[in-house]
């Protein structure tokens, strides 16, 4: 029984700096989705208020006709040039529904991943050095415990904000998502019921 529970101490204890790394890199990762969030969001402020305006003001083909170019950054206009190009059918319009809402989920899932993988991560970080720290405190060795209790406390705060980063932003984008959807179901509706 020893060796078994020799064999799992080694194992959780080995654990330890891949944990931190993946933390690391899931903490870089956060912050640079912050960047792109902030950018994202300063193009939406500029552009989708102005898209929802002239889509009120005008009729469909005319709102498709009076779009600005697509320069990649705003995925909504994109859309929008693939569906007044496309062929008035149906089908091939709801295929290109279908395709915003495949983009749009692959954006979302590094959010989702975020919320997932940080807790965790940081609960695996708490966890892992408690054993040490429990140890050293049977030993009387508190320096050991007092070094592995903060390995302890400084990984949970980084995975609960990566894991916060992601929550954040998986609730704004998924509205932006589904204003994005709104706006391209009413002018395939709009479009399908003209032709």
């Amino acid at each position: 029984m020893d060796l078994i529970t020799n064999v799992l101490y080694w194992l959780s204890n080995g654990m330890l700096v891949p944990d931190i790394i993946f933390l690391l890199f899931f903490f870089v990762k956060s912050l640079i989705m912050i960047g792109g969030f902030y950018g994202a969001y300063i193009t939406r402020t500029k552009v989708n208020v102005k898209l929802n305006r002239d889509l009120e003001k005008s009729d469909v083909e005319q709102f498709l006709r009076s779009l600005p170019e697509a320069d990649g950054k705003n995925r909504l206009i994109s859309q929008l040039h693939k569906i007044r190009n496309a062929p008035r059918d149906p089908a091939m319009l709801e295929k290109l529904l279908g395709d915003y809402e495949i983009l749009a989920d692959k954006e979302l899932g590094q959010s989702k991943l975020l919320v997932k993988i940080g807790p965790m991560l940081g609960l695996m970080g708490t966890l892992i050095p408690m054993g040490p720290a429990l140890v050293g405190l049977a030993t009387g060795d508190v320096a050991s415990m007092a070094s592995n209790m903060q390995v302890a406390f400084a990984t949970t705060v980084v995975g609960l904000i990566i894991g916060a980063v992601g929550f954040i932003t998986l609730q704004i984008k998924q509205r932006w998502v589904a204003d994005d959807m709104n706006i391209l179901e009413y002018v395939v509706e709009s479009l399908t019921n003209r032709h």
